[in-house]
């Protein structure tokens, strides 16, 4: 079963989809590559707190990796890809290429670009991490401001103020 829930962020409101109690969707408002919100299920005012908290945190800038379990639905690669995706450190940005480099796919870095276009859980799974290969911004489902907003959120030199 899905559920779903509305939540607000310093990026606008953010849209939480659950599947059989698990995190299987993030979206936010005028994402490109969002679902159809008929498919979320019922909107819920329970189930979220972990993610919700963790989400806080990170936003506060006391959090660097989330450890809320996700559902991610989608093809062998484009898992392949999103497994990737969560090993980049905060902070740190890799390009396309790197990521197929990662997953043994140096041939397939286009490929990379559409599934990491399709992550459903942007923001826990970091695919605003990924940028082009001259250090670009580019490509983000919920906009480059927000890429950009991200990326300056794990900044290094907003680090070395937080600690």
């Amino acid at each position: 079963m899905r559920t779903h829930t509305l939540i607000d962020s310093p990026m606008g409101t953010l849209t939480l989809v659950a599947t059989d109690g698990v995190l299987s969707g993030l979206y936010m408002e005028q994402h490109l590559r969002m679902p159809d919100p008929s498919t979320f299920g019922p909107r819920v005012g329970h189930g979220f707190e972990e993610t919700v908290e963790q989400l806080a945190e990170y936003f506060a800038g006391l959090r660097r990796e989330f450890t809320v379990p996700v559902r991610l639905e989608g093809g062998d690669f484009q898992r392949r890809v999103w497994d990737v995706l969560r090993t980049i450190p905060y902070g740190q940005r890799w390009s396309y290429t790197r990521v197929a480099d990662a997953i043994g796919r140096p041939d397939r870095v286009r490929a990379v670009g559409a599934a990491n276009a399709r992550n459903p859980v942007a923001v826990i799974v970091p695919c605003h991490r990924v940028v082009g290969g001259d250090g670009a911004l580019t490509g983000f489902s919920g906009g480059l401001a927000r890429k950009g907003f991200l990326l300056e959120l794990e900044s290094p030199a907003r680090q070395g103020s937080l600690f």
